[in-house]
Formats: structure tokens, C-alpha cells, sequence
């Protein structure tokens, strides 16, 4: 899918596309926009690209479908966060974006929940 120049227009079509998982909603941050849920962070939006957190488990679907990492380099090492690129085909469905969000959210309801004092 390609989007518009708009950043802002894209970041609302990307937050109404999931919205079937709740209000979800996006904050500036990382030089990109972080996408939560219920004060949580499942996704990010660098450079016009949606990124889903993962797991080890879901990883290996973003993986077997090619779908590459989100990294950033810092004192010229590359790092990554554990988010991977959005199917195509969810930017353009609804229903298999409602999929891949809630998948998602659940990765990082279990981070959460693995966190020391939660």
C-alpha cells in the first residue's frame, strides 16, 4: 500500500483501521509515533512503515512471511526492538489488520505481565 505524503493522514488511517480492538491511539516518539492500547505500546510507525510487537512464538509468522524487523542504528550498531513490519495485505483488510493488532496487543500484555512488580 502506498501511502500519502501526509504523515498525519496516514497515522489516521492506520489507528481508524484497528479500531475494532479498541482505542487505539498513537504519541510521537522514537522520531516515529508509538501505537498503544489501553496505555500499552503493540505498535510503531517509523518512516510511514506500521510495526507490530512481537514474540518469540509470533516472530516466527512475521519471519516465515518475509517481513522485515524494525531497526534503527546507534553509534553505528544496528539494534532492534522487537517489532516487525505489518502484512500489506492487513493495510488494506480490516478484519486481518483486527488479527494482527490483537495479536500484537497480546505480545505485549504478556511483556507486561513478565516485568518485575506488575
Amino acid at each position: 500500500m502506498v501511502f500519502t505524503d501526509d504523515q498525519n493522514q496516514n497515522i489516521t488511517y492506520l489507528l481508524e483501521l484497528m479500531q475494532s480492538v479498541g482505542e487505539v491511539y498513537a504519541r510521537p516518539m522514537f522520531g516515529g509515533h508509538g501505537v498503544f492500547l489501553d496505555k500499552l505500546m503493540f505498535g510503531l510507525i517509523a518512516d510511514g512503515v506500521l510495526y507490530l510487537k512481537a514474540d518469540a512464538e509470533s516472530r516466527i509468522t512475521f519471519e516465515q512471511r518475509h517481513l522485515p524487523a524494525f531497526s534503527y542504528m546507534k553509534k553505528g550498531k544496528a539494534f532492534s526492538l522487537g517489532y516487525f513490519q505489518a502484512p500489506e495485505s492487513a493495510l488494506e483488510d480490516p478484519d486481518e489488520m483486527a488479527r494482527w493488532a490483537q495479536q500484537a496487543y497480546s505480545v505485549a500484555l504478556k511483556a507486561r505481565a513478565k516485568k518485575p512488580g506488575k
